[in-house]
């Protein structure tokens, strides 16, 4: 099993103190976004994960544009995304339990969307939902480095005094992308995460890597983000139902 790359360093603190006001920017682009020319959805279901510390609120706009294209979408359903508690894997299964008793009404294969965190969460869920999930959307989701290029993790560093171990293993596994069509949507300008953890290493059949320009914080309304996923959703995918 191949090791993933580790990068240094978080991203630099000018780029983070300006995630406010670049996210802000961006939700007002949004209001001024034409929406007339992006391809219609067919209907299916789609599923959004928020991120870290953040709950449906966050993903609200972004629930309301695949909705207003066409999809059946969904919220996660589970209030504030705290992270795992406990077991990772017992976790992960509950999770991906929960999003199947979610779409059990629908036929059709899903589209999982995640945002930093809850990019992880759905490609996760992707590995556990074999055949059943149509493709993996993240946005900003670090899905390849260490704790050190995560300013997420003074969230939560602080109460324990410092900032949470690296489990290695479980490091290489969040690196490996789920086998459905994978894209990961960034910015070098990221303020909370490494840009270059949410990068493929380019030997992962069916991913795709796609940059923006844009806040950490704004990734969810970003109009640029938004024509790549009405994209994404639009197309045909032939899957490997496993």
């Amino acid at each position: 099993m191949s090791s993933p790359t580790f990068f240094a360093n978080a991203p630099a603190l000018s780029f983070l103190s300006m995630e406010p006001l670049r996210a802000v920017i961006e939700y007002a682009s949004l209001q001024l976004m034409n929406t007339a020319s992006l391809p219609l959805g067919d209907g299916h279901p789609v599923v959004i994960f928020p991120g870290l510390a953040s709950d449906q609120n966050s993903t609200a706009p972004l629930k309301d544009f695949c909705s207003r294209l066409g999809y059946t979408t969904y919220d996660w359903g589970l209030g504030i995304n705290t992270g795992p508690k406990g077991d990772v894997d017992a976790w992960i299964g509950s999770l991906a339990s929960h999003v199947r008793d979610l779409t059990s009404a629908h036929e059709e294969q899903i589209s999982l969307i995640g945002w930093s965190l809850g990019g992880i969460c759905a490609r996760e869920v992707a590995k556990k939902l074999q055949g059943r999930v149509r493709q993996v959307i993240t946005l900003g989701t670090p899905f390849r480095g260490t704790a050190e290029q995560n300013d997420l993790t003074w969230i939560h560093g602080p109460a324990g005094g410092h900032r949470p171990e690296v489990n290695k293993e479980l490091m290489v596994r969040l690196s490996r992308a789920p086998n459905v069509p994978t894209i990961s949507i960034f910015s070098r300008s990221d303020g909370v995460v490494d840009w270059q953890a949410c990068t493929h290493d380019g030997k992962q059949e069916g991913t795709e890597d796609i940059e923006v320009d844009g806040s950490h914080l704004g990734l969810g309304w970003n109009p640029e983000v938004l024509s790549i996923i009405a994209d994404r959703l639009s197309r045909k995918r032939n899957i490997n139902a496993g």
